[in-house]
């Protein structure tokens, strides 16, 4: 399809509130550094994409798809044609040429995802479609755009998979440890594509205040008016910041079996990444282009995203991460270190005249 074709067969959908669009703008312009060098580096294998269509008659896509198909409601113009229109409009800022099917499902709870290895489907509860307003709403459809435009679909398939594999060969002794050694991996990975995900779709929405009273509602429903933003950003301060080392692994523990960043985290990265010079940047029309994708380097990919990591470290207020920069930095008494971070206690080592190394209670913005 040609560019004049393409903006021809979407203008319709393109809403009254101009804005701006990026032509063959590239996934990596959005994805969280961890993201993007997994990803960069899975592309980059040899033969990845023919061992994964294998893989596909082993993997209920057929199946799901039926499913939908015969028990869902198929969004187009004669069926929810407001997410139609947002899914057009959505497709149209990021240019993705194709735009996915999309489908409506029944489910009180607030959902979305987008699965498929051959091509994309993204569904959405109606739990989700009742709770939002439409900008939020918008920002959500980005946000799942953004996943096809940056292939998470294949490998949140092949997740789902694998999860039901070891529920299933749990009962052979040691059967599912190495299953479910991956699936963790992939979980790690996919809570940062979310995060990436939520960067698309305010690409996509271009309204922060929008994607912030979408988060703050999926944690607590359609209260708006008992809700504040900057007090939910404080929430995700005091998470990062509050506790001793006990509460730090009881934070790994929590999140390991999740796909899905917990929500006052997710609002927090986003905010930082809206107010940094890379999304100014690409507001500004200056970003990767997909045409380059084939030139990326995985060593460049992979230096990013330790950098990404060890800046995380360094500021990091976690009592576990500050520790870690601790070790990494060659700290003294670190015996004393470690007993004071378990317990919250203080003393007098360190030079602290005998005051707590428990972080202060501090919102966000400060040091």
């Amino acid at each position: 399809m040609t560019e004049d074709s393409h903006e021809a067969a979407t203008h319709e959908s393109v809403p009254s509130r101009q804005r701006k669009r990026f032509p063959g703008i590239s996934s990596r312009a959005y994805e969280h550094p961890a993201d993007r060098s997994a990803l960069v580096a899975l592309r980059k294998l040899t033969g990845f994409d023919t061992v994964f269509k294998a893989m596909s008659a082993l993997l209920p896509e057929r199946s799901l798809r039926l499913l939908f198909l015969s028990d869902s409601v198929r969004v187009s113009d004669a069926q929810f044609a407001h997410l139609h229109a947002m899914l057009r409009d959505a497709c149209y800022i990021l240019d993705l040429e194709k735009v996915p099917a999309m489908y409506v499902a029944q489910d009180p709870k607030p959902n979305a995802m987008c699965i498929g290895l051959d091509e994309p489907i993204i569904v959405v509860t109606t739990g989700l479609v009742e709770l939002l307003d439409e900008e939020e709403m918008r920002a959500v459809v980005g946000h799942e755009v953004g996943h096809a435009l940056s292939g998470h679909s294949v490998y949140r398939t092949i997740l789902l998979f694998l999860t039901n594999l070891a529920l299933k060969v749990a009962w052979i002794p040691l059967g599912n440890v190495a299953i479910m050694a991956i699936v963790t991996a992939l979980r790690e990975w996919f809570r940062k594509s979310e995060l990436s995900a939520d960067r698309a779709g305010l690409l996509v929405g271009q309204d922060l205040q929008a994607s912030m009273r979408g988060l703050m509602k999926i944690a607590g429903g359609n209260h708006l008016h008992e809700m504040n933003v900057d007090a939910f950003l404080e929430q995700a301060a005091e998470y990062e910041a509050g506790g001793d080392l006990r509460d730090s692994v009881l934070k790994i523990l929590n999140v390991l079996p999740r796909t899905h960043p917990f929500t006052t985290v997710r609002a927090a990265e986003l905010k930082k990444w809206a107010e940094s010079r890379d999304y100014q940047r690409i507001m500004d029309g200056h970003y990767p282009r997909r045409e380059e994708d084939k030139d990326t380097s995985v060593t460049d990919s992979l230096r990013d995203s330790a950098t990404h990591y060890a800046d995380t470290v360094r500021n990091s207020k976690d009592p576990l991460m500050k520790l870690v920069g601790d070790i990494a930095g060659g700290a003294g008494d670190l015996g004393g270190k470690l007993r004071d971070k378990f317990t919250g206690g203080g003393g007098s080592n360190g030079g602290n005249g005998g005051k707590s190394d428990r972080p202060s209670d501090e919102g966000p913005g400060k040091s």
